[in-house]
């Protein structure tokens, strides 16, 4: 069993001022503060692992977006597993692994409403529930069946299909009869990745402009584009699209840094005489697929049918770095940062 002795003081990273184009690392700033007495209905949970993501870059800007922006001063916010450690919650005794969204920092003292309990199963790993089971997992999973559609045989295009949440949608078409799917990634090495995981074609997007890349892997076009980058991949998308093609929009991070606002699509005439549909989406829209989704990906891992692939680093003075390589694109899967050994 863990040592469940309930440390005085815990470690927190805090936005120390909103970046211009690229975050730095004196952006942020590691503080000590002290765990305060659980309430009447309270846990104090250890976070076992951490996750970083590419949205998490729009909650640093001050305008309002669809998640609250991180305020300068305080803490950050993000996906975490941890372990109960004390508790004053009958419903969540010391012991339990919970999901929560309380992260950047190592201890947390949460209401019992703030957190959820999750499985005791020993043969899926908690890193597992903020990226194949969790929000990413969901996400590729509602883009591509419910926003996009996929029918079986149809083909498919996956831009930042190395990702946490593109290598899953690349996955999850297969297993449901796509006809082919191509992805796009960041270097040699996820190229053979994707090819690995039985994505039809890859390319690597540095090798030349994306819609001659991608017309050389679909050069009879696609159904179904799934986008992660948005910019110069969607142009080309929309170019490859087949009469009633769909696109799910999921994200655009190549713009994420971006000073100036970006040079949107130059080839929107296209989506009139091909009917074309480009729908955004947030995964939060999409709650209620949740059970179907558990039950549908828990019986493709349990059959050995997905590939799960993780990106790691160590301790929480690593946040940080995770997720400035995060948004370089240094991550192959999903990128979490381990903050404690979980023994149990």
């Amino acid at each position: 069993m863990q040592d469940r002795t309930v440390t005085t003081t815990t470690r927190e990273w805090h936005l120390a001022a909103r970046p211009h184009g690229e975050p730095t690392p004196e952006d942020f700033r590691l503080v000590e503060v002290p765990v305060p007495e659980p309430a009447e209905g309270q846990v104090v949970v250890r976070m076992v692992v951490m996750s970083v993501d590419p949205y998490m870059r729009g909650r640093m800007r001050p305008e309002p977006s669809y998640a609250p922006p991180w305020e300068v001063g305080e803490v950050m916010r993000g996906g975490a597993v941890g372990r109960v450690v004390a508790s004053r919650a009958p419903e969540l005794p010391e012991g339990s692994l919970v999901l929560t969204d309380a992260a950047w920092r190592e201890v947390a003292v949460l209401d019992a409403a703030q957190v959820t309990r999750l499985p005791a199963a020993t043969d899926v790993s908690p890193s597992w529930y903020l990226g194949v089971l969790g929000m990413p997992g969901l996400t590729a999973y509602t883009g591509l069946f419910r926003v996009a559609g996929l029918r079986p045989g149809e083909d498919v295009f996956v831009s930042g299909a190395a990702g946490a949440v593109g290598s899953l949608v690349g996955q999850f078409a297969r297993l449901r009869g796509a006809g082919s799917v191509v992805g796009s990634a960041g270097s040699p090495e996820k190229v053979a990745w994707l090819r690995e995981l039985g994505f039809t074609a890859a390319f690597d997007y540095h090798e030349g402009p994306v819609a001659q890349l991608l017309r050389a892997a679909a050069p009879d076009g696609v159904d179904v584009f799934f986008d992660n980058v948005g910019g110069e991949h969607l142009e080309a998308a929309i170019g490859a699209l087949r009469v009633h093609g769909r696109a799910a929009l999921c994200g655009s991070i190549s713009g994420y840094n971006a000073v100036e606002p970006p040079q949107g699509p130059r080839n929107l005439s296209l989506m009139v005489g091909r009917r074309l549909t480009l729908r955004g989406f947030l995964v939060g829209d999409h709650a209620e697929l949740r059970p179907e989704f558990t039950e549908t990906v828990s019986g493709w891992l349990r059959e050995g049918r997905l590939v799960v692939r993780e990106t790691v680093y160590e301790g929480i003075e690593n946040a940080v770095p995770a997720f400035l390589d995060l948004l370089r694109g240094a991550n192959t899967g999903k990128m979490v940062v381990r903050l404690a050994p979980d023994p149990d």
